[in-house]
């Protein structure tokens, strides 16, 4: 079964071509890069469930360049790394609210009888598929851990 993510893109690629979009269209082809590398390494077929993991990850490893490159002052690459994040995130899911994450967290916590920072990642390993590429785990872990001191 072909990745409804993955048809979105490319035709979002042949959109960029034709409006000559040259930032979101080289955007593009570095999501379908890592993709095809991902699927050549692990020889895979890639799902909508894989694709959101490698398009977070990227999402993550751009806020990171962002925040080294303002820290060494060079803004005119962080804001390529902003475009970039931008044109990533329009291919995820749309992100969860405050309320809904909150929620979210309430309900593992019931579900699993977690009382104690011990019992932590068992809320956590519970949420990260459902808040996949729609929420900041580092966030979510830092909520949880809140909750259950």
């Amino acid at each position: 079964m072909a990745s409804e993510i993955l048809n979105n893109i490319k035709s979002a690629m042949k959109v960029a071509m034709r409006a000559k979009e040259k930032e979101r269209l080289a955007t593009i082809r570095l999501i379908q890069a890592e993709f095809k590398r991902v699927e050549v390494d692990e020889r895979i077929e890639l799902e909508d469930d894989r694709v959101i993991a490698i398009l977070d990850k990227m999402v993550k490893q751009r806020r990171d360049s962002v925040r080294q490159y303002q820290d060494a002052g060079r803004d005119e690459l962080a804001a390529i790394e902003l475009t970039e994040i931008d044109v990533i995130q329009t291919f995820l899911p749309s992100p969860l609210t405050e309320a809904e994450i909150s929620a979210m967290i309430d309900a593992a916590i019931a579900e699993t009888g977690a009382e104690t920072m011990r019992e932590m990642g068992k809320v956590v390993g519970m949420l990260k598929g459902p808040m996949l590429g729609r929420a900041d785990m580092a966030v979510v872990s830092k909520l949880v851990k809140d909750r259950l001191s």
